[in-house]
């Protein structure tokens, strides 16, 4: 048994490791995976080489390096068998807030709300996938993957095309206290997924390092919405909220792109 370490600078939140999961799950000299989302770090559990291992982590573009390869004694492994009712939990936050999001934006006339709902439906594919994923044939989880990412990549250039449409017309402006309101109520929601995760993990991670959530790329988001609905506020403009939203965009198409590598 061989024991490979690796870095992901990337993955800074549960919906990467599920990304990785589902993109290793067909490899079967690999044994275990063990995520360290604090120190971006996962250690493989495998027999044999790490070729294919590594150049399955390379192709998902999450800045993956490995660090060393050496053999280990541990042959056994702890499962933990909550996991799918962990990620029924965590589907259900993000996919309520993207519901909530979503409709508040729509109503608030803020992009940036209405980006950061597709950022926590980008999320919940993630998860949905995971899940619909389980004992399914291999060609059936890429056909999922395929169908997430596309849609989500459809729902992007949508987003984009309104911010250029309010950017050059008049547009209206946000409700910058409702993106506030929401983006605070959004980054709670994220923190508690985190939490509810990583402390599914170990003992020595039930209390989780204060640099966990704020390195996470959703809880970033949600500050920078908060922001923007201060800058529409002070500066009297929409501009704020449409350059977060097109940012938010930027990253659920990254995200899709993430999905679609799943299916090749």
């Amino acid at each position: 048994m061989y024991k490979s370490i690796f870095v992901i600078t990337k993955m800074d939140c549960p919906s990467e490791e599920n990304l990785i999961r589902m993109k290793l799950d067909s490899i079967p000299s690999i044994e275990n995976l063990d995520f360290d989302i604090p120190n971006r770090r996962l250690t493989v559990y495998h027999n044999g080489e790490t070729d294919h291992i590594e150049k399955s982590i390379l192709e998902l573009d999450l800045g993956g390096k490995k660090i060393l390869t050496e053999k280990t004694e541990q042959t056994t492994f702890v499962e933990n068998k909550n996991q799918k009712k962990l990620l029924w939990t965590v589907l259900t936050i993000n996919f309520s807030f993207f519901m909530i999001e979503m409709t508040t934006g729509l109503f608030s006339k803020s992009m940036g709300l209405i980006a950061d709902s597709l950022d926590m439906l980008a999320d919940s594919f993630v998860y949905g996938i995971s899940l619909l994923a389980v004992g399914r044939a291999l060609t059936r989880k890429k056909q999922i993957a395929k169908l997430a990412g596309y849609f989500q990549i459809t729902l992007a250039i949508i987003g984009f095309i309104e911010v250029l449409r309010r950017f050059f017309g008049s547009g209206d402006l946000p409700d910058y206290n409702l993106m506030i309101y929401i983006s605070v109520l959004a980054l709670i929601a994220n923190g508690i997924c985190l939490y509810i995760l990583q402390k599914s993990k170990s003992k020595e991670e039930v209390h989780m390092k204060a640099s966990m959530i704020f390195t996470s790329n959703d809880v970033i988001i949600n500050l920078g919405v908060i922001f923007a609905g201060l800058l529409v506020n002070w500066l009297n403009s929409n501009k704020p909220d449409l350059v977060v939203g097109s940012v938010v965009f930027i990253l659920v198409s990254q995200g899709a792109f993430r999905i679609l590598k799943l299916s090749t």
